[in-house]
């Protein structure tokens, strides 16, 4: 494995060297690929626009992140920032010097690659829903030609992220091929299960829960038989050039209670009574995207809510918490408000 990430270590030092004026883009591609953007951005459009895609999103990126950190405790993947300072590789001779970015150190395991992998299972259920749309809609002849560009334009961006995560040094290129493999693949799997469109409260919660105790049981018992699966936490405080670029959200707990929280909060807000009494009553392109907009402006208000990480246990929940919320925006409380506006209007035009 030390010469396949002495050859990454390569093709980084060229990356930083040669396209140095790209950072600016490297770094967005990087900060859009993170789940936090299909979250806080990509579902509440789609959940308004086409149900069913709105849903997909949210299994298939909670799903794959599961099967990300899981993976990532079983691969023990080393990241290029702290490698090049340990390994024995390069002997007498001065290890290349990598440079690092307030989003290079990241806390857990590096393969595969997070990013990667989540990048490409929203964007294969964005591209495949965009498509099923056009084929409704479209002659064939335009609908050929968009399927190329849509693919196309979805391996563009697959490969903009996966040079931004080799560029900041937080993976090696295996890591981010084998994050784009897996994350299709998830795609691909999920968009085969229909329960997920009419699952009730009682699935959400039992699927929510086995989740958490797997992969809770699972670090428990490798801790037991002497695994400590948080290895990489310290080798991220000891090799990282500033401290404040090591955050307490990009630890595996709290990417496993953010996205918990997110599967609860799909599931509490698609079976709360607020919603059961709005899904029938506005479906006319106006309350649509008023729904979006709104939605989006009080998510990003939601999002400039921080906390402080001393307290872990603290930090956990309120990481859970904040997830929870951010899917009842879009799914229950706006669509709510909105419509008991409506109804208050009518009922002062008709006095």
């Amino acid at each position: 494995m030390d010469l396949l990430h002495s050859w990454g270590v390569e093709l980084m030092v060229h990356l930083q060297t040669k396209y140095s004026r790209y950072e600016g883009l490297f770094s967005l591609a990087s900060t859009v690929a993170d789940l936090h953007t299909t979250f806080f951005c990509w579902f509440p459009i789609w959940f308004h626009l086409r149900r069913d895609t709105g849903l997909r999103l949210i299994w298939v990126a909670v799903l794959g992140d599961w099967l990300n950190l899981v993976l990532k405790w079983v691969l023990f993947g080393e990241r290029p920032y702290w490698w090049v300072h340990e390994t024995r590789f390069y002997r007498a001779e001065r290890a290349p010097s990598l440079q690092q970015f307030p989003i290079t150190c990241e806390t857990g395991p590096g393969s595969p690659s997070g990013h990667a992998m989540g990048a490409a299972g929203v964007w294969y259920v964005m591209v495949t829903a965009l498509l099923t749309i056009a084929s409704e809609k479209s002659p064939p002849l335009l609908y050929k030609l968009l399927h190329m560009n849509l693919w196309i334009l979805m391996g563009l961006v697959e490969l903009v992220v996966c040079m931004s995560r080799v560029y900041v040094a937080a993976h090696f290129p295996h890591q981010v091929i084998a994050g784009v493999i897996t994350g299709v693949l998830v795609a691909e799997a999920v968009s085969k299960v229909k329960w997920i469109y009419s699952a009730s409260m009682k699935k959400y919660f039992f699927v929510t829960l086995f989740l958490t105790s797997f992969a809770v049981g699972f670090y428990l018992l490798l801790k037991a038989v002497g695994v400590d699966l948080l290895w990489t936490i310290e080798k991220a405080q000891k090799w990282c050039v500033r401290a404040e670029w090591v955050h307490m959200d990009t630890t595996p707990f709290a990417s496993l209670l953010r996205n918990m929280g997110t599967l609860f909060g799909l599931g509490l807000g698609l079976h709360s009574p607020l919603y059961n009494s709005t899904k029938k009553q506005n479906t006319s392109a106006t309350f649509k995207m008023g729904c979006i907009i709104v939605s989006l402006v009080f998510l990003q208000l939601l999002d400039g809510w921080t906390f402080s990480s001393e307290n872990h246990m603290t930090f956990y929940f309120l990481s859970f918490s904040k997830s929870v919320v951010a899917l009842l925006i879009p799914t229950t409380l706006v669509p709510w408000a909105l419509c008991w506006m409506c109804e208050k209007k009518r009922e002062d035009k008709n006095l």
